[in-house]
């Protein structure tokens, strides 16, 4: 199969017959074998039936139904599971994304050697106070965090090699970080193509203002995990050790200078105070780099490697 194309979506009933008609016309005219994967995350409006009436017109059209909504993250998670192609795409499915785009992500893919292929929009047709502004900021702080430089970490067109997308995992609300967390695998190179952005025509934005919050924290989260998940003793040790040593070296000048003079009141310090917060700290980050280490050494996946070919094994 040349592609697969997983679309997560809640309540965009009306614009899936619409996209779906859209994506056949591309893949018709450039003779791709495809298929679609719709992951309806918990819609309460018709659009689990509208998929159901599409796969009849349609076999290359397949659907995945959660009970409840589980968030984006979830819902690419089972459709990368499911996806069968050599090229498998993301995009959303409320027509901002325009399915023009995928036979040159495609190509990018398989003749440029890329691994990840991310859109950028670069012309938006958003809000700029509460979506272009803020998503500018937020995407300055992804590259300089992550080290990958991507204009629009968050647009949902995407492309991926098959290789990547069966060996990385999507949870909480990662969904934004995939290529991060695709480098973090070993997929080093990740490109990025400026594609049209269309104006939403049906419907409502799912996504508020807490995403940007949300999504600074899963940075924050990604980019430990990604350095420390494995050797956590290494960030907790070392700021743990320090603590303890600027608690040690204050006690110990507290204790010359008594020695020195005998009417010096230690406890009537504010270093005296300051010495025992920090070797308590030192103490109990110490200890809970210890407790990441047991966790880290139990983890069914603490051995899990991500193994690009074999030979003879």
């Amino acid at each position: 199969m040349d592609i697969s194309i997983v679309i997560p979506l809640l309540n965009e009933a009306e614009s899936l017959p619409e996209l779906h008609a859209w994506i056949l016309r591309v893949a018709t005219e450039h003779k791709l074998s495809y298929e679609v994967i719709f992951v309806d995350d918990g819609s309460t409006d018709e659009s689990w039936n509208i998929i159901q009436g599409l796969s009849v017109k349609d076999p290359n059209v397949k659907g995945i139904k959660f009970q409840r909504n589980y968030g984006k993250s979830g819902a690419l998670n089972e459709g990368f599971k499911a996806a069968q192609g050599d090229v498998v795409f993301t995009m959303d499915a409320d027509l901002q994304d325009s399915p023009d785009e995928l036979p040159e992500m495609r190509r990018m893919i398989l003749e440029d050697g890329y691994d990840i292929v991310s859109g950028w929009k670069k012309i938006r047709h958003d809000n700029t106070l509460t979506k272009n502004i803020p998503s500018k900021i937020f995407n300055a702080a992804a590259r300089w965090s992550s080290g990958i430089h991507l204009h629009d970490f968050n647009c949902g067109l995407k492309a991926y090699s098959k290789k990547v997308i069966k060996n990385i995992e999507v949870y909480g609300e990662m969904h934004r970080y995939i290529p991060v967390i695709a480098k973090w695998a070993g997929f080093k190179k990740i490109g990025e193509k400026p594609v049209q952005h269309q104006a939403r025509k049906y419907g409502v934005t799912k996504f508020g203002w807490e995403r940007f919050i949300n999504g600074f924290l899963d940075l924050a989260t990604i980019s430990f995990v990604s350095k420390f998940g494995k050797r956590p003793m290494h960030f907790f040790g070392l700021w743990g050790s320090l603590a303890f040593m600027v608690g040690l070296f204050s006690s110990f000048y507290l204790v010359v200078s008594k020695f020195m003079n005998p009417e010096y009141a230690i406890t009537n310090r504010p270093a005296f105070f300051i010495a025992l917060t920090t070797m308590i700290i030192g103490v109990q980050l110490f200890l809970a780099g210890f407790l990441a280490e047991l966790i880290a050494r139990s983890s069914v996946e603490r051995n899990f490697y991500h193994i690009d070919q074999r030979l003879g094994c």
